[in-house]
């Protein structure tokens, strides 16, 4: 375990910036499905988006730094947490949300204003927390990282795409719908090839340290799923909102974790193999956590007991999107 921190995954140069383009195709392709309808049905109700908002950045890292405190880990391990803690919601929350019955509008608001936020706070919470930690503090002086320099990588991957993405689709709207489908199934590929390429060039490292992160990342996902759910619940929201921001914040970007990673602090095993992991295991967890909840509420029909939430639109708490009709907008269109 302690030869983690000496591990530097091998990441040419060229596929270092292939990884780069393919993540702004990636959130350039996340912005055609938004519009400023999104933000502006936020706006109209933001209690929701404010509680995600607030469990994302400011409750998960600072639960973070905790647990990189409490528990035996290596300073680099430690660092990768925080630095997936940091990043925004990935757009696959949408999706898991969908099949876990939350409140869809809800999950694509606050995944547009996550992304938008992240230019600043990613940057913040990685030097922040990570400065906090007397061992992840020493890996940050290591590698001189400049928090300007981070906000500028981390605005030319998110921002800039999502600013193109949503213009082409405010402008071209007839174009914006026949490359979306598309720019998915693409952007799926290039990513899965560049991540195979990864793997091909560090399995050996990655089925000897993989082990140690496992335990961890399983962990540090249901310390983030848990947070949301409970802030969104402690403040009285529905549970068709508390599912909503409960996978938003259980689902990272660790995309743009892996980007950072390989870009800021040369494929430092460590931190490598957390967001890698997170990468699988965020899918597989809220899959999970979806099923479930399916299961629940097969279960709460089936007795005829409405229970404390009704999944319906009239059981919405204060702070819900809501669409016209009372359905979550976005909600009928979702395959």
């Amino acid at each position: 375990m302690n030869d983690v921190d000496a591990l530097h995954l091998a990441f040419e140069p060229a596929t270092l910036v292939a990884l780069n383009v393919v993540l702004g195709f990636v959130m350039f392709g996340v912005a055609l499905d938004l519009s400023l309808d999104d933000f502006r049905r936020v706006a109209r109700a933001p209690r929701g988006a404010i509680i995600g908002l607030t469990a994302q950045f400011v409750l998960l890292p600072a639960a973070t730094w905790g647990l990189t405190m409490l528990l035996d880990m290596r300073p680099s391990i430690a660092l990768g947490m925080i630095l997936i803690a940091a990043c925004p919601g990935g757009n696959i929350s949408n999706v898991i949300t969908h099949l876990a019955r939350g409140n869809t509008a809800l999950s694509i608001g606050m995944t547009a204003l996550s992304t938008v936020t992240a230019v600043v706070m990613t940057p913040f919470n990685v030097t922040f927390w990570g400065r906090l930690n007397p061992d992840t503090a020493a890996l940050l002086r290591e590698v001189s990282l400049d928090p300007v320099e981070l906000l500028l990588m981390v605005f030319t991957i998110l921002g800039i795409p999502l600013v193109a993405g949503m213009a082409v689709a405010a402008r071209r709207p007839e174009a914006a719908a026949r490359i979306r489908r598309p720019m998915k199934v693409l952007s799926i590929v290039f990513f899965a090839g560049i991540v195979i390429v990864a793997l091909r060039n560090n399995w050996e490292n990655f089925l000897t340290y993989v082990g140690v992160v496992m335990a961890l990342v399983a962990l540090h996902n249901a310390v983030a799923l848990g947070l949301g759910y409970g802030a969104a619940r402690a403040v009285g929201l529905s549970s068709r909102d508390a599912r909503a921001v409960s996978i938003e914040v259980g689902i990272q970007n660790s995309a743009l974790g892996l980007t950072l990673i390989f870009t800021f602090f040369a494929g430092l095993g460590g931190m490598a193999l957390v967001a890698a992991w997170w990468g699988i295991w965020h899918i597989l967890a809220g899959l999970g956590v979806a099923a479930l909840w399916a299961v629940l509420d097969g279960r709460m029909a089936g007795s005829g007991r409405p229970g404390r939430d009704v999944l319906g639109p009239e059981t919405r708490g204060p702070g819900s999107v809501a669409g016209p009709g009372g359905m979550a907008a976005g909600e009928g269109n979702e395959a």
